[in-house]
């Protein structure tokens, strides 16, 4: 191919369709629990995050319920993901054995969002969420009726592999994906660039501006107990049964259990078998199960 303007630009159309054709083929498995966010600043308040409201029969004049700010926010962070063609793959054809590289760029940005995603759920024993402790804790801190502090658990303790049970149904997630600037395509591919000037290389690329973050710790529940029919009906249980500020029931609804490759078996075996042991098995289709290689 001759070095020139319109096929430097042929080439890049060329790279950027594989990109995308790649990018528009994967879809993530953690949007049932994600909230996906737009931002237009560099960092982001949640401070609503834990508010809690609550219908009442209204008699005289409306209450207006004064909701307390927590201190919360996600900061986006800019990513990068960088290759480089040599300007003799151009001059010799040989440009072409670069698109599936390109489409790789592709899928290495649609499914970057998972490293992060998986990275804070693991993570959510030690990270903090909106009301200061660690995302999976056994003391989250909830007014009762009487308007006293007491502690809310949505960690079944253990010390073994972690599984995780989420309320997939409300509009607010467990954890939310935060995109300042979505997976961009670029090059640096002009013969003044100083990577083709000086090395002989054409770069292209992929730059995007996002971060991940906790939701509402209400909606997720995890244990490192050993996953059996027991811990998981506890579980379920205990995310049925967990209210809000002054005893509010939730109406949390268990919809998905996500393991990693490890326990797909047992997951499997307690959500879809028909009979374990010899007996009906009464958590047959109670949830979805998800078992994904990014934890």
């Amino acid at each position: 191919m001759i070095i020139n303007r319109a096929n430097l630009n042929m080439l890049f159309t060329g790279y950027k369709a594989s990109f995308q054709n790649a990018f528009s083929g994967i879809t993530p498995d953690f949007m049932p629990f994600t909230l996906e966010v737009p931002s237009v600043n560099s960092v982001e308040q949640y401070g609503w995050l834990g508010n809690s409201t609550a219908f009442r029969e209204w008699i005289g004049d409306r209450v207006i319920q004064n909701l307390a700010l927590h201190d919360y926010s996600i900061k986006n962070k800019p990513f990068e993901n960088t290759v480089g063609v040599s300007r003799e793959s151009i001059e010799d054809d040989s440009y072409g054995l670069f698109n599936p590289l390109m489409g790789q760029l592709g899928q290495d940005s649609a499914n970057h969002p998972s490293t992060l995603i998986y990275e804070l759920l693991a993570g959510g024993f030690a990270g903090k969420c909106y009301d200061g402790q660690f995302f999976f804790d056994t003391d989250h801190p909830v007014a009762n009726k009487a308007g006293a502090e007491v502690s809310v658990s949505n960690f079944q303790g253990g010390s073994g592999t972690a599984w995780y049970l989420l309320d997939t149904s409300r509009v607010m997630k467990p954890v939310i994906l935060q995109k300042r600037k979505n997976y961009n395509f670029v090059s640096m591919d002009k013969e003044t660039d100083e990577n083709v000037f000086m090395r002989k290389e054409f770069i292209y690329g992929v730059d995007a501006r996002l971060n991940a973050g906790y939701g509402l710790w209400q909606l997720a529940y995890a244990s490192k107990e050993a996953l059996d029919a027991t811990s998981f009906n506890a579980a379920y249980a205990a995310m049925q049964n967990m209210t809000g500020d002054r005893g509010k029931k939730l109406g949390i609804k268990p919809a998905l259990l996500v393991v990693p490759p490890t326990l797909r078996a047992k997951a499997l075996e307690i959500i879809n078998a028909e009979q374990i042991n010899g007996t009906t098995n009464i958590n047959r289709n109670a949830v979805d199960v998800l078992v994904t290689p990014w934890l």
